[in-house]
């Protein structure tokens, strides 16, 4: 089991840069393919990024593609999501979820709490 706590939301400039952060707790975090998804008022849960288990392979959504950028810290247990050059339309609650041993970046079973990230315009 993982435990998982976002951090880093907060208020940002059309234009500007966020990061946001996920640190885990529990063992193995190697072994989890990881992934950030957002859900914006009166909007669908949506699929943000995800970053693999055993070959950190990555993908976006074509919203975020060539302005958000996911990775991970095996060694401090995090993962992160560099959003560069934000919009209005990416204000949501983004959330960190898990996978262990996952093969792709789409089924997730452990979530955080989330963070909440507005983008003024």
């Amino acid at each position: 089991q993982v435990l998982l706590v976002e951090s880093g939301g907060g208020l940002v400039q059309a234009g500007g840069s966020l990061r946001l952060s996920c640190a885990a707790s529990g063992r193995s975090f190697s072994t989890y393919t990881m992934g950030w998804f957002r859900q914006a008022p009166g909007k669908e849960h949506e699929f943000v990024a995800g970053i693999r288990w055993n070959d950190a392979s990555i993908s976006y959504t074509d919203a975020v593609m060539g302005r958000f950028a996911i990775s991970r810290d095996n060694t401090k247990q995090m993962v992160n999501l560099q959003m560069n050059n934000v919009k209005p339309e990416d204000t949501a609650i983004y959330y960190c979820a898990a996978a262990r041993w996952a093969p792709s970046t789409s089924n997730y079973n452990y979530w955080g709490q989330g963070t909440q990230v507005t983008v003024s315009s």
